[in-house]
């Protein structure tokens, strides 16, 4: 299973984020990672974490868990403003090795 904040904002296969619902697509999609993991299925979770505390949920939901830092550039598909892109990067929490 492959679940990630942003799948709360396609609504009829279209992408319509909505900044005042953020909070609620990240408990949607700790909810949906938690019933799939109940459910005995493996399951992807691909957010934007650029902060460690931001994934101890989901770490936390299991004692087989595989973190993996993908480290590169990559297209900015939801059009996220550049000076936003800065802040998350200025605040970027490296895995330790």
């Amino acid at each position: 299973m492959h679940y990630e904040a942003d799948q709360y904002f396609v609504v009829d296969g279209r992408y319509r984020y909505d900044s005042t619902r953020v909070q609620e697509a990240h408990a949607w999609c700790k909810a949906q990672t938690r019933q799939a993991l109940l459910n005995g299925k493996k399951v992807v979770v691909s957010n934007t974490f650029t902060r460690l505390s931001e994934m101890e949920a989901y770490r936390g939901m299991s004692s087989n868990v595989r973190v993996i830092e993908a480290r590169g550039r990559w297209e900015n598909v939801h059009g996220v403003p550049d000076e936003m892109l800065s802040r998350m990067a200025q605040r970027w929490e490296q895995l330790s090795s």
